[in-house]
């Protein structure tokens, strides 16, 4: 029963499920095999710029993360497969971030510099 917002990345809106808190973050979308109609992702909100590793443990929906600098600008973003089994891979952000959003894979195209306008902060 997470929170929802609806945000831009570049000219795409979508809603997504907010998580703010350390528990939610932690948790992510693991357990998740199909993101509910109307629900386009995961908006990961950090109170302060850090650089955080993601990793699919336990997650069966294959996942792309895109990365916000502190001024909302897009850094880098990473395609990511489940993995059944530890060890899985990490996947680390570019540098100090704000949010990250995870989005299933392949559905969306953003690029690099794009902006990400949300009411969700910190």
């Amino acid at each position: 029963d997470l929170p929802t917002t609806v945000l831009a990345v570049g000219d795409d809106t979508l809603e997504v499920w907010v998580a703010d808190e350390p528990a939610e973050r932690q948790q992510g979308l693991r357990a998740v095999a199909e993101l509910p109609d109307g629900i386009d992702g995961m908006l990961f909100v950090f109170p302060e710029p850090k650089t955080p590793n993601f990793i699919m443990s336990g997650t069966p929906l294959p996942l792309e993360v895109w990365f916000f600098d502190p001024e909302g600008s897009l850094i880098g973003s990473h395609e990511m497969t489940p993995c059944p089994a530890d060890p899985c891979p990490v996947y680390p952000a570019p540098g100090p971030v704000s949010w990250a959003l995870e989005t299933p894979a392949g559905e969306r195209d953003f690029q690099p510099g794009d902006l990400l306008s949300t009411s969700a902060s910190g």
